[in-house]
């Protein structure tokens, strides 16, 4: 008896059968880009292997104009087709099904030839497009048509054709960017009319007995998108044009609200996808925030859709499935959705990863096998550096101590999760746990050590972390100073107006803690939802509420300062930034920067601008935070170092940057699969 009845049920789709409820829905990890197929092919069969019903790839162009970035992978020609072949065969060898996604960018294209229903220029990209005429848009049509041919050709199951996120066809279906008035735009039935032409047009190329999944926008969330009743009306005309499975897409990629990051609920837009079961025969895939077995159940046991399609969780564990139907869902490794590595690296311009698992899109060089040598291990710190090294030597045999101070693993991490909106990182937490006791970890906490406790091991590895950088700021032992630890650890009372000193990462957690009064939107769908100005489609268009946001009252005055003079959070992450930054708006948080920090006495934080030192203000607050960044903590190391033990310097420890999680991990992961 499985607890997830309903996501490890089949679905039968006529002429083939998906062996359970869960999609990998498509990410744009860069790979294909590499040019080194073998390692691509590995990406997908190891998902493929972990139990996952069906994939979906990354973007493919159907063409140069169409492609999202200059030398971005396409499906062109038979060499495409051959470098694709040994993707499919692989991942069919390793019992999984995978289809190609065609992704036409549109005006999204970053690119001089981008094109577009209209000359309507892109918020997030600076090459305005080029208006397609008739002979144009029968170019595309025939390109998409193409691309889904040869990926038949390629041995893929199926292809999915994006029809969401603000990318070409959706750039036709709204009036937000189809200003035309021949037979391609006007009136919704014109304006919908390329993405059934391109189902239909595709159905015939291919057949009966292949997948294809349209991915269909079931909320814009952006100015004179699609009402409730166009997509239910595209839907339908979809899966008469020959669609087989409708998937769903949430939100264009310029809209102002956030859809997939960690401080959305889970599953928050389930309820929107729930709105077209019923209204067509064909399964229904839902999307976004869905990140665990439990949560995927509850998901389609309410009916919200026929299937659920996991992303960014099949980075973090490629056998998600699998262990669910095993029974060991604490064993899979969390999706924290915090975007570090795999969202951020994409829009940088880097190979997608995964902050919590380093070796995914890493398969073929980041390799874990056993010790041929089982050595003896100290590991010093039980933060992610120091769990992440303890876990990998565990698995390949190693005999592992972790030492830490604290009476609990997690390190920062116990205090990232204090955080509104980082609720994911209790799950981390937990996991890590988990993990430590499945692989016989030995845990020593609530123990400092020193160098005579490590002598006798084989190998040292010293994650000792981070202490809170001293500014040296006259008057910082007021009683009313306190650093981000003793905030975020509740270790002191917090006033009702405050001054954070430092806008890096730690400033902003500190200053959404401290506006909070104990409850988080993140978990509260509704009051998220009035937060960000999210409604019903079906009641107002796009899903935007006409009165827009309505942030809850803060719990405190917050003013946020910094010594740079460039706008605050501009070091925060690619993809999340702006939300952080959006978030402390809403909430009347004061931005100060350029400032040097003359003095704290009783009247404040004394403070004033610019080399000349000039228009001296005080910030009048009853506490004044620091989080003025952090040093690393190498004095264990420094001391072995001194008496000529060897050890291994990791994390914090060995670089103090904004509490970097991700390069944390990864450097434990790779120390580890070397030892």
């Amino acid at each position: 008896m499985t607890a997830y009845p309903n996501m490890l049920a089949p679905l039968d789709l006529g002429f083939t059968t998906l062996k359970n409820r869960v999609l990998m829905g498509s990410m744009h990890t860069g790979l294909e880009e590499t040019g080194d197929w073998n390692r691509v092919a590995e990406f997908y069969a190891d998902r493929a292997r972990g139990g996952v019903a069906l994939m979906v790839t990354g973007g493919i162009g159907p063409n140069l104009e169409g492609s999202v970035l200059p030398g971005a992978a396409m499906m062109t020609t038979d060499k495409d087709v051959a470098n694709h072949s040994i993707v499919t065969d692989r991942v069919h060898q390793s019992g999984g099904k995978i289809a190609m996604q065609i992704l036409h960018a549109g005006r999204y294209a970053y690119g001089p030839k981008c094109v577009a229903p209209s000359p309507v220029k892109s918020p997030i990209s600076p090459f305005p497009p080029s208006e397609l005429d008739e002979e144009g848009i029968e170019k595309q049509i025939s390109d998409i048509v193409n691309a889904a041919r040869l990926a038949q050709q390629a041995g893929y199951d199926g292809v999915e054709i994006m029809g969401s996120e603000g990318y070409f066809l959706n750039q036709f279906l709204v009036t937000h960017t189809n200003k035309r008035e021949d037979r391609w735009g006007g009136s919704y039935e014109n304006r919908m009319r390329l993405p059934i032409e391109v189902v239909r047009r595709t159905r015939e190329a291919v057949g009966t007995d292949f997948i294809i999944i349209y991915r269909l926008s079931m909320i814009d969330l952006v100015p004179n998108g699609s009402t409730h009743e166009e997509v239910v009306q595209l839907a339908k005309e979809v899966e008469k044009a020959g669609a087989t499975i409708i998937n769903t897409g949430i939100g264009w990629h310029e809209a102002r609200i956030p859809t997939i990051a960690t401080s959305v609920p889970r599953a928050a837009f389930a309820w929107v996808t729930k709105k077209l079961m019923g209204k067509v025969g064909i399964p229904v895939i839902t999307s976004n925030r869905i990140n665990t077995p439990g949560v995927a159940e509850e998901v389609l046991a309410t009916g919200c859709a026929d299937m659920v399609s996991l992303a960014r969780p099949m980075l973090a564990d490629a056998d998600f499935v699998n262990k669910a139907m095993a029974g060991e869902a604490a064993r899979i490794a969390p999706c924290i959705a915090c975007n570090q590595a795999c969202l951020d690296h994409t829009f940088g311009g880097k190979l997608t990863s995964c902050l919590v698992n380093p070796r995914a899109c890493h398969e073929t060089e980041l390799v874990i096998e056993a010790a041929k040598t089982r050595k003896t291990i100290a590991i010093v710190g039980a933060g992610p550096a120091g769990l992440s090294t303890a876990m990998t030597a565990a698995q390949r045999g190693h005999d592992v101590t972790l030492f830490d101070r604290a009476g609990e693993v997690g390190g920062q991490l116990n205090m990232a999760k204090q955080v509104p909106g980082k609720e994911e990182f209790r799950g981390l937490v937990d996991w890590y746990r988990t993990m430590m006791a499945d692989l016989g970890v030995k845990t020593e906490l609530g123990r400092e050590v020193g160098a005579d406790d490590l002598t006798g091991f084989d190998e040292v590895v010293i994650a000792t972390g981070v202490t809170p950088r001293d500014p040296q700021i006259p008057g910082q032992d007021q009683k009313n100073v306190l650093n981000y630890i003793d905030v975020l650890r509740h270790k002191a009372e917090v006033g009702k107006s405050v001054a954070v000193i430092g806008a890096g990462g730690i400033g902003f957690d500190v200053s959404e803690y401290l506006l909070e009064d104990g409850h988080s939107a993140t978990t509260d769908l509704p009051l998220w939802m009035k937060e960000w100005g999210v409604t019903d489609p079906a009641r107002h268009r796009s899903g935007l509420a006409p009165e827009g946001p309505q942030p809850a009252t803060p719990a405190r005055k917050v003013t946020l300062l910094q010594r740079k003079k460039q706008a605050h959070g501009k070091s925060l992450g690619k993809t999340t930034g702006w939300i952080h930054r959006a978030t402390l708006k809403m909430k009347d948080v004061t931005f100060v920067g350029g400032v040097n920090y003359e003095r704290i006495d009783d009247d404040g934080l004394h403070i004033s601008f610019g080399e000349e030192r000039a228009d001296p203000t005080v910030i009048a607050a009853d506490t004044i935070v620091l989080c003025a960044g952090q040093v690393s903590d190498r004095s264990l190391a420094d001391e072995l170092m001194a008496r000529g033990i060897s050890a291994h310097v990791i994390g914090g420890a060995d670089v103090a940057a904004e509490l970097d999680a991700k390069r944390a991990i990864n450097q434990g992961t790779r120390l580890a699969a070397s030892l």
